[in-house]
């Protein structure tokens, strides 16, 4: 188990409204599992993957994520977390546009203060798992979506993190980019890493070891042998 809530929830006040974005949830991340995170907008997703990412506090329960409890962490605690435990895939790719390829996955590794000899090492395997070492030398613009979308990948990867966690990391993507995506990410999930996908999109279930639907704020399982059926 890498990440779990216990009775762990958000809700925010605007004025006199208290808001609820995530319901008492019981949830858990295993190693080993590419797990969907299913919903329309505003259904309480991407408060449930900011929770797990450690990037906000829950308002009530308990959030543990490689063993730590989140509810006691400072914020520059949280940081070194996700720094050192938590890779991050975004829809719209998140590259440095002035800077290449290998030099966007290198800057995790920069901002831990990693040798300069680590850091090339690194960066050559990140790119290599995700077959982009002979557009390495590329600026983002001479790449394409899915091109942009593996470069991404690679440098949530190079922090060797055990958790890896992609908001909507298809949305931008033609059919055949979204393919070879899932397939890495399948491929990550395989060699022990826990990788959650958040989404709206019921196509990527066919790559999932399991999903959860999220609806107004509850969190309830998918039966995936039904969904691929």
């Amino acid at each position: 188990m890498i990440a779990e809530l216990i009775g762990a929830g958000k809700e925010y006040k605007t004025g006199d409204q208290t808001i609820v974005a995530l319901q008492p949830t019981d949830f858990r991340l295993e190693e080993g599992q590419l797990t969907l995170i299913i919903g329309p907008s505003g259904s309480g997703k991407t408060t449930l993957l900011s929770l797990l990412g450690c990037v906000i506090y829950p308002s009530y329960g308990d959030l543990w994520v490689n063993g730590q409890h989140i509810n006691a962490l400072s914020q520059n605690q949280l940081a070194h977390l996700r720094l050192h435990t938590i890779g991050f895939v975004f829809q719209n790719f998140n590259l440095l546009m002035p800077l290449s390829a290998e030099e966007n996955v290198a800057m995790p590794l920069k901002l831990m203060h990693v040798k300069s000899a680590e850091i090339k090492r690194r960066v050559a395997d990140a790119l290599e798992i995700v077959g982009m070492t002979d557009r390495r030398k590329n600026l983002p613009k001479e790449l394409s979506g899915g091109q942009q979308q593996r470069i991404a990948i690679a440098r949530a990867l190079v922090t060797e993190p055990k958790l890896v966690l992609c908001d909507e990391p298809t949305a931008s993507l033609d059919k055949d980019s979204l393919e070879v995506v899932m397939r890495e990410l399948q491929v990550l999930a395989r060699s022990g890493k826990s990788v959650a996908v958040v989404t709206h999109d019921p196509r990527l279930q066919q790559y999932a070891d399991r999903a959860v639907e999220v609806k107004n704020g509850f969190v309830e399982e998918i039966d995936l042998k039904k969904a691929k059926s």
